[in-house]
């Protein structure tokens, strides 16, 4: 036996499948109702309860309301409750019945002028309809400010401006409002224009955006005069930074700020503040490609999985103060660092895995760059340029 509100239920789930015959043409009704029909033994072990569900479903059939399902019944002799009827076919016969019952009249309406809006004014839309008729229904009222903006991609798929100076007649905020469905939309319709392997929308869609800065230091009194008017602390953007090439041999990457802002000066140097896993931001600076790299981050297995993929950028990268002598020189003041899952790094020196390898090994594990001195780091960093102490 079935009751209303489990006929309900089934109908709901049939919505996404009728929105799609609505724009293909497929004959949806008449649509069964699926339902276990009631066995002799039923009956006879419970007929006062069986009676009130049925009349239940036909207090609640379009028979009694009249719109929603039909109920076929059929007539059977018992021969200890005598001839009854009892369902035999639940159906819904019409559209008009069915979205009646579920509640879905005026919503299938506005989706209909909606659907026809936009494959009228972006015919190639009608296979993304066909395949998501509810992300139509999720955003009812917006599609004429989405068509705009998808027509405008169609014709401009790489329009290198900001989302504000798009010139689409739509809102400055909408496509910031609208990002995850106008992705959608634009990865079907400009597929061949996108950068695949960027998630973040605007370099996806090549658009303009705020970019991440990267402050870095000039360690060189002539080179800070040369390029940036003797300035020797200064933050620029990822596509500046790509392409500011600096005549210089020597570019350390430093994860402490302390002392990224106390590095001594140097002669052909330059500091960059790394900033940890957001090393990523450097990646495309292949002006890096022939500098003499060093890297500077705690000890401890974050930092080295941050020297390796550096390394993965710039394999010439030299780590500084990341080996076994600083990490027993300063023993005292090693704490307890954050797991990791990861056990191999590809791109360590065999004394760099080795000390990785004790670090997994044990919890004492982490130390901190602030926690070195600054004699013991002006003579390492003497050490690694061959200048003696400085």
């Amino acid at each position: 036996m079935i009751t209303p509100e489990e006929i309900r239920t089934q109908a709901e789930r049939w919505y996404k499948e009728f929105l799609i015959s609505s724009i293909s043409g497929d004959v949806f009704f008449p649509k069964d109702i699926r339902f276990g029909k009631i066995k002799p033994k039923e009956t006879v072990e419970d007929f006062s309860r069986i009676d009130k569900e049925l009349q239940s479903l036909r207090h609640k059939s379009k028979e009694h309301l009249g719109y929603g399902y039909r109920t076929e019944f059929v007539r059977r002799n018992d021969q200890k409750i005598g001839p009854q009827q009892f369902p035999n076919r639940i159906y819904f016969d019409t559209e008009t019945d069915y979205l009646k019952y579920i509640h879905k009249e005026k919503e299938y309406l506005a989706f209909k002028k909606e659907v026809s809006q936009i494959t009228s004014r972006i015919p190639r839309l009608q296979d993304w309809v066909l395949q998501n008729p509810l992300k139509v229904i999720e955003n009812l009222g917006k599609w004429n400010d989405l068509i705009k903006v998808c027509d405008y991609f169609i014709k401009n798929p790489r329009p290198n401006l900001y989302n504000r100076e798009l010139p689409i007649e739509v809102h400055t905020k909408f496509i910031e409002d609208n990002k995850p469905l106008l992705k959608h939309l634009l990865n079907f319709l400009i597929e061949e224009h996108i950068n695949k392997d960027e998630e973040f929308f605007e370099i996806r869609f090549n658009l303009k955006y705020s970019e991440p800065l990267i402050r870095l230091r000039v360690l060189d009194e002539d080179i800070s005069k040369k390029y940036f008017s003797g300035l020797t602390d200064l933050s620029i953007t990822k596509t500046d930074f790509n392409h500011i090439n600096l005549s210089c041999y020597r570019v350390f990457i430093l994860e402490n700020m302390l002392n990224f802002l106390t590095l001594p000066p140097l002669n052909n140097s330059i500091s960059i503040f790394g900033k940890g896993f957001q090393l990523n931001l450097l990646k495309d600076a292949r002006w890096l490609n022939d500098k003499h790299i060093i890297y500077w981050g705690d000890i401890d297995t974050h930092g080295f999985q941050i020297l390796s993929q550096l390394r993965s950028y710039f394999p010439q990268t030299q780590s500084l103060m990341m080996d076994s002598e600083t990490f027993n020189m300063f023993r005292d003041f090693v704490v307890q660092g954050s797991e990791t899952s990861v056990e191999h790094l590809d791109n360590l020196t065999p004394e760099e895995d080795q000390l990785f390898k004790h670090l997994l090994s044990t919890k004492q594990n982490r130390l901190e760059q602030e926690k070195i001195s600054q004699t013991f780091v002006l003579m390492k960093i003497g050490k690694i340029l061959n200048l003696g102490n400085i």
